[in-house]
């Protein structure tokens, strides 16, 4: 897996894609495409990049916490959290991501002093690729043309990307996160060029899925995620081990419910538990990678705890059926403890 640095452990010179990437949606994979084309020694004019023979690094560049969260004190959830990101670039042909610690400080630095402190001095650029709406410097005073004739003066080569544009809208991290939030999987993949996945740690519980016959994972999600819809869902599921999420293996069905326990526990905070189609298998402590397929129903409560455990059933064989799992789960039917089952806060 590619390195994760800090902009003082860069290895440099670079070829850098600049921006945030979350998502890493197509518009973000072609300025990633031509930080890399660049590196290879022949840039956007066709002339070559290193006339001086240097080998650039492959570099995407992006500003960790985001920067609203430092300025404004809004909390930024992320489609795709530093270490997931890392799986994404790799077959991108990047060597490194260098995440620069975004603090009031450098929030203040010009765009000039942010080009020769930053680009320059710390990251050794050659190239440095971008959208074209790129922002940057005190006040987002700086624009692509301040970047163009800043970075030129060092010698660094600059490439801006157009915006890609999909159904007459823009394509955008936003559009994503819009179509997670009302529940539509299949959208948010198409928007992304990938299946939406999180992961988390099994926890511990009380033990009250096992009590209902339907025990499940309980698992605890980094809080800086962002979550779809609440409600319950047909999902794949893989064991992640030292060969990385899901590499090799084949997905586990399952349904899974994500929110608060508006019948056993309404006070309970929202959380994400995840109950495997007809397999025992003992998950306590294990990393779970989860890709919802698709929304069975949203939450709802019911008059009784017969009631809701005849919806689970009915949730799991519908679920079942959508994902094609072998076997099928059998009416009253639910495996062994699979290592937790009451739900647990996803980042208290």
């Amino acid at each position: 897996m590619i390195p994760l640095r800090s902009s003082e452990d860069a290895q440099g010179p670079t070829a850098i894609a600049l921006g945030s990437f979350d998502g890493l949606h197509e518009g973000h994979r072609r300025v990633i495409a031509a930080a890399v084309a660049g590196a290879t020694g022949v840039g956007a004019t066709g002339a070559a990049a290193r006339p001086d023979g240097r080998e650039l690094v492959p570099t995407v560049v992006s500003f960790w916490p985001h920067p609203r969260e430092v300025l404004f004190g809004e909390a930024r959830l992320r489609l795709d959290l530093p270490a997931e990101k890392l799986h994404l670039l790799q077959p991108l042909g990047i060597e490194q991501l260098v995440l620069v610690p975004f603090t009031p400080a450098l929030a203040a630095l010009s765009p000039q002093a942010f080009v020769e402190q930053v680009l320059v001095g710390q990251l050794q650029a050659g190239l440095v690729a971008v959208g074209e709406n790129f922002r940057f410097g005190a006040g987002r005073s700086g624009d692509t043309a301040t970047l163009r004739r800043l970075a030129e003066a060092h010698g660094v080569e600059v490439v801006v990307l157009p915006m890609l544009a999909d159904g007459g809208d823009r394509l955008s991290s936003s559009r994503i996160r819009r179509a997670l939030s009302g529940g539509e999987l299949q959208e948010a993949a198409r928007l992304l060029g990938r299946p939406y996945r999180f992961g988390g740690r099994v926890v511990q519980g009380r033990g009250l899925g096992r009590q209902l016959g339907w025990p499940t994972a309980n698992l605890q999600v980094d809080g800086r995620k962002f979550l779809p819809l609440e409600g319950v869902y047909a999902a794949w599921v893989w064991l992640v081990d030292d060969a990385g999420p899901g590499q090799g293996q084949t997905p586990l069905p399952a349904v899974m419910n994500l929110g608060p326990q508006p019948t056993v526990d309404p006070t309970a905070p929202s959380a994400v538990e995840v109950h495997l189609l007809g397999r025992h298998i003992e998950l306590a402590g294990a990393e779970l990678l989860v890709e919802p397929v698709a929304l069975l129903r949203r939450q709802q409560r019911f008059e009784n705890l017969e009631a809701l455990v005849a919806q689970i059933a009915a949730d799991a064989a519908r679920a079942d059926q959508l994902l094609g799992s072998a076997g099928g789960v059998g009416v009253g039917e639910a495996p062994a403890d699979e290592g937790g089952d009451r739900p647990q806060q996803q980042n208290p």
